[in-house]
């Protein structure tokens, strides 16, 4: 057995493998004596974790196949909950997935082992009142937002702001290479459609989103139209436009304007420099919800960010194509004065978000939290 510490480190979804590769590769440089064992996928492997538990047993989208996972969870968190009893690990690093990490992080303080917590969950637009069993629960909280840091310390969590790592990502390609890539002309109108990769998003922004470029198109407000695909989506009457699969920078550079989905999309759009249309729709019953629940006035990061609409937001039953053509055509138009007022709010949230490195930054608060 490693003399060095012995850290849990948990992903259990794609984008948590994504952002805690780079901490677990941070933490070997720090400490290469250390052993990781993880919850997680491809990149926790090759940052030199040992993956005991893959995270493709555990992911799971849709209503059905969330309550199929329940057991699985159930059994992996009786299983972790033995570990921590013998003191198998010296720290627990928990990334995203907060619905399963919660209970995780509850089990590691009852047995007295340090918690670290890295994207953390939105409580902010919730549950705020979550927030005291969320404090309860771990000793330190690593955000990748500005303003969650003064929320997550009233409510009792020792929380640091440590950047936000889509700013450790590959170098954005410039419009001029990536229209090259594409084979769009210098001159060319072009909006992108980016209606997210999970299914429920799709089916319910993509027809809108497909109907308003086709009107575009249809009255010259646009040349050519991209759509920010994934590997194996369906994109039913996408004639005409171009599906550009698994590489969503490569469509947000090469685009004038864009019509996107809410989340982490619209910061990429924002650091691209694209103006866009933030499109949001959710299931009937749980717009009703959300109305009662959500405490912030905006849905996009990038308004978020900024404290002020930077950018328009088009909700549930205003999702039309017609409203969205109108929105996207004003950006579309040459010499277009609301995408410059989109660009310039973008170098303010660009500003917020801080420098890069936030992967060093949450290992460094890992080994600050080891015992000894």
């Amino acid at each position: 057995m490693s003399a060095g510490p012995r850290i849990l480190v948990s992903a259990g979804e794609p984008s948590g493998d994504l952002h805690a590769a780079p901490v677990v590769a941070a933490l070997l440089r720090r400490r290469p004596d250390a052993r990781v064992d993880a919850l997680g996928g491809p990149r926790l492997e090759a940052a030199g974790a040992r993956v005991r538990w893959r995270m493709e047993d555990y992911t799971a989208f849709g209503l059905a196949e969330v309550l199929a996972s329940i057991p699985r969870h159930a059994r992996l968190l009786r299983e972790w909950r033995r570990a921590l009893d013998r003191g198998e690990w010296d720290l627990v690093v928990l990334v995203d997935y907060p619905g399963f990490h919660l209970r995780v992080a509850e089990a590691a303080r009852a047995a007295g082992v340090p918690v670290l917590y890295y994207v953390a969950p939105q409580l902010w637009a919730w549950r705020p009142e979550r927030a005291r069993r969320f404090a309860r629960a771990v000793d330190r909280v690593a955000v990748i937002l500005p303003f969650e840091a003064e929320f997550f310390a009233r409510m009792g969590v020792a929380a640091t702001y440590v950047g936000h790592p889509l700013l450790d990502g590959p170098p954005w390609p410039g419009r001029a290479e990536a229209r090259a890539r594409l084979g769009i002309g210098a001159s060319e109108r072009v909006l992108a459609l980016l209606p997210g990769s999970r299914g429920g998003e799709v089916r319910r922004l993509w027809p809108a989103m497909r109907d308003a470029a086709a009107a575009l198109r249809g009255t010259g407000g646009c040349d050519r139209v991209l759509v920010a695909a994934t590997g194996s989506g369906a994109y039913p009457g996408a004639d005409g436009s171009m599906l550009v699969r698994d590489d969503s920078r490569l469509v947000m550079a090469a685009a004038d304007a864009a019509l996107a989905k809410s989340g982490t999309t619209t910061l990429e759009c924002a650091l691209a420099g694209t103006p866009m249309v933030v499109a949001y729709a959710v299931h009937p019953v749980t717009w009703v919800i959300a109305r009662r629940l959500v405490t912030v006035p905006f849905v996009s990061l990038v308004n978020l960010i900024a404290g002020s609409q930077v950018i328009p937001e088009v909700l549930q039953s205003e999702v039309t194509a017609a409203r969205l053509a109108m929105e996207a055509g004003r950006l579309l138009a040459p010499g277009s004065a609301a995408g410059e007022e989109q660009r310039r709010g973008f170098t303010e949230v660009r500003r917020r978000l801080g420098q890069p490195g936030a992967a060093e930054r949450v290992a460094g608060l890992a080994l600050e939290l080891l015992p000894g």
